[in-house]
């Protein structure tokens, strides 16, 4: 098992500055936060290393500015966000190294949090440039990553900054990082995960490295067509990537080599338009006519593998199973969901999701804080499905 440093492996903090690579990239409407799971997401562990007498620094990046200072992408209008969250004067700095900020937390006094200014207005961040590393590194005694979401990227202030002082995982991305080696390294089986979502294409890695760990592969969404398509069936107008017929097949092989055994729909919900309560029938998969669209799985699919999850003891889940934003082409999503956050809640199942749209998923069907842990990363969350080394958390190994 993987064992990482954390906040407790630093030592004694009184007096010392610890700067936390924190994701505030949260979404805003009219000038203000409109969800800010991001925020309280790095609460605990600001508040957690004041409590044990640091001088907490926070830095992060917001939007795309691409290595220049975009006025509307700055972090000063997060500074009273951050302050109502943690109940603490919050001090903004136009800056995220150099002498400014040393000047400004010098002059700071009580228990304030100084917020510095958007990584990403320097170049250096993206290419992760020793020198800049070099220079936010100067102002903090120690660095502590709470940016999980962020650590599939080697920057400067997530990977760079990692070899220049004692380093650890904060108190979320601990908890994270734990959550996904009890699904993935080291589970309870058996172990089953869900992919869904419109292409194989997009998720050809992860579905490689499943094959090779789970015991069972539910392949759900538009992906679910090309695997169908694949053996032969005929999908009619259904989303799907006939060229990657061959590649379907292969992971199919692997599969069976593997001893992973594949789920695929046995009946299926389609419809001649893709719109709310469009006009649908549940059907087997050999009567899908050519103007017909595969939107949904079937409910005898759902209620088959909703037995064997009750079998199993871990589940990784990343991806709806079928158009879930409308309904009624939620319905394998929704019964799925709610069947693994009963046998989770029951205690008979570790449960992980990750991903944007299966938080959505997991949110519209009402079971999100059942789940034993819910991911709020994308990109990092998919390559850590991949099998793929993070390197803001590879760092960060004991």
């Amino acid at each position: 098992m993987v064992q990482f440093k954390t906040i407790e492996d630093l030592g004694a903090l009184d007096g010392k500055r610890v700067l936390i690579r924190a994701d505030l990239n949260v979404p805003m409407q009219d000038g203000e936060v409109s969800d800010d799971t991001r925020i309280r997401s790095v609460a605990p562990t600001i508040l957690h290393l004041m409590d044990k007498g640091a001088q907490v620094i926070v830095m992060s990046h917001f939007g795309r500015p691409k290595g220049k200072v975009v006025p509307e992408m700055s972090l000063e209008q997060l500074a009273q966000p951050l302050a109502n969250v943690i109940k603490k004067p919050v001090v903004f700095v136009n800056d995220c190294a150099g002498d400014v900020v040393t000047d400004t937390l010098d002059a700071m006094e009580g228990d304030a949090v100084l917020l510095l200014e958007n990584v990403r207005f320097h170049k250096g961040e993206e290419s992760n440039d020793p020198e800049f590393a070099q220079a936010l590194a100067d102002n903090a005694d120690f660095y502590v990553n709470e940016a999980f979401s962020c650590s599939h990227r080697a920057h400067a202030s997530t990977e760079g900054i990692a070899h220049l002082l004692p380093s650890a995982a904060g108190l979320s991305l601990e908890k994270e990082l734990t959550a996904l080696e009890n699904a993935l390294g080291n589970p309870d089986r058996p172990l089953c995960a869900v992919v869904g979502g419109a292409k194989v294409s997009s998720k050809l890695d992860v579905l490689t490295n499943l094959v090779e760990k789970v015991d069972h592969l539910i392949i759900g969404g538009g992906m679910a067509n090309t695997f169908l398509a694949a053996q032969g069936v005929d999908v009619g107008a259904s989303l799907c990537e006939h060229d990657l017929a061959d590649t379907a097949r292969s992971i199919l092989t692997k599969a069976a080599e593997q001893d992973c055994t594949i789920h695929l729909p046995t009946d299926l919900v389609v419809a001649k338009e893709f719109k709310a309560g469009a006009e649908c029938r549940t059907i087997s998969l050999d009567d899908v006519a050519s103007d017909e669209m595969i939107l949904d799985v079937g409910p005898a699919t759902v209620a088959g593998l909703s037995d064997m999850l009750a079998d199993c003891k871990t589940l990784i889940w990343n991806g709806p199973m079928g158009a879930f934003e409308i309904t009624p082409f939620d319905m394998a999503t929704v019964t799925l969901a709610k069947a693994a956050g009963a046998l989770t809640e029951k205690g008979t199942l570790i449960s992980v999701a990750g991903g944007g749209d299966t938080v959505a998923a997991l949110n519209h069907a009402g079971v999100a804080d059942q789940f034993s842990h819910i991911s709020t990363a994308g990109g990092a969350f998919l390559e850590w499905m991949e099998g793929k080394d993070l390197p803001g958390v590879k760092v960060l190994e004991k």
